[in-house]
């Protein structure tokens, strides 16, 4: 489905990351990473990655971005690019290109993975290293904004079910959470999922909890370092919300095979994740206790996960199954 080699590339809110694929057998040949707000469009982007060199001319590609993609060309949620598969294969004199949602990547690079075994190397586990059962498997993110999909076995394929998780409605679930609840800054009259496990959704529980004028990293760095009580209660609650919110989706899609965290938060909290909020949130789920403490929970620390899961979609295109757009020379978007 694709010729080689095959532009590779993970289109966020913030930030742009390509890379070319030589063969199917290939370490991707990374490009360094670019600001989304930098360029116009995505093939001036393209462009400035491809002329750092290093690597062999596309011949088609195969583009994640951080976006409902469902047309021929789609806004992105965080940023003010619009990406056209057609625009994109014919601005490089492409055979085929194929853009699909951030998380189904990652959902493919998880195919694989396994907690308790080598791939420790780039999986921090949260609470005890179990090994995944059989059934589906969890992926997401906290970052500029919130992505989520399952990796679900079906026949001989594993199908891809992205999802736009991060705005459906985030309410409260103890007291403590129904006093803070009321001091969060609304979006549009609506707490969503985005607007807490986010970058962004830092400053507002930091806000709601007394805090004033810091942006996401000084928040992070204040609450690790323990300088800055209310950064660190932020934190603890952010790890709460996000391990309620891992153990409502594991429960959803009945991801035995485990939980995937990706996203640029999580590594760099994992201190707070391991103490206990997250774990204990994510498996308080009765009358499937027993259930839900079987399942592990991890983070993934390698910097572009995205990439493998990529590689993997390019050179396996009979095991996955996904939705996406999809765009070849000598016919129409589709």
């Amino acid at each position: 489905m694709f010729d080689y080699p095959v532009l590779i590339g993970d289109i966020g809110g913030t930030n742009a990351r390509f890379a070319v694929l030589p063969r199917p057998d290939a370490d991707p040949v990374a490009f360094d990473h670019l600001r989304t707000a930098a360029y116009p469009d995505p093939s001036a982007a393209i462009r400035a990655a491809l002329a750092q060199g290093a690597a062999p001319a596309p011949r088609s590609a195969i583009l994640a971005i951080a976006g409902r993609v469902d047309g021929p060309a789609v806004q992105l949620t965080n940023a003010n690019w619009v990406i056209a598969g057609e625009r994109i294969g014919r601005d490089f004199g492409l055979s085929r290109c194929v853009v699909v949602n951030d998380y189904v990547p990652v959902a493919a690079g998880a195919a694989a993975l396994d907690p308790a075994g080598e791939d420790r190397r780039i999986l921090e586990p949260i609470g005890p290293a179990l090994a995944p059962g059989r059934g589906s498997r969890l992926v997401l993110g906290p970052g500029t904004g919130f992505g989520a999909a399952a990796l679900v076995p079906f026949g001989e394929q594993l199908a891809i079910v992205s999802t736009e998780a991060g705005h459906t409605d985030f309410g409260p679930s103890d007291a403590e959470e129904a006093a803070l609840w009321p001091a969060i800054a609304r979006i549009e009259g609506r707490v969503t999922v985005e607007a807490l496990l986010s970058g962004p959704g830092l400053s507002r529980l930091y806000a709601a909890l007394g805090g004033a004028g810091a942006e996401p990293p000084e928040i992070t760095a204040r609450g690790l370092s323990g300088e800055d009580p209310v950064a660190v209660e932020t934190l603890r609650l952010f790890a709460k919300l996000l391990g309620r919110l891992c153990g409502d989706l594991a429960l959803t899609f009945l991801a035995t095979g485990g939980v995937y965290i990706g996203g640029g938060i999580a590594p760099r909290i994992l201190p707070v994740l391991e103490r206990g909020d997250f774990r204990r949130a994510f498996a308080h789920k009765p009358p499937f206790a027993d259930m839900m403490a079987a399942i592990p929970t991890c983070v993934i620390t390698i910097a572009d996960p995205a990439f493998t899961g990529l590689s993997a979609l390019a050179a396996k295109p009979k095991l996955f199954a996904y939705d996406g757009q999809v765009w070849s020379s000598g016919t129409a978007a589709a």
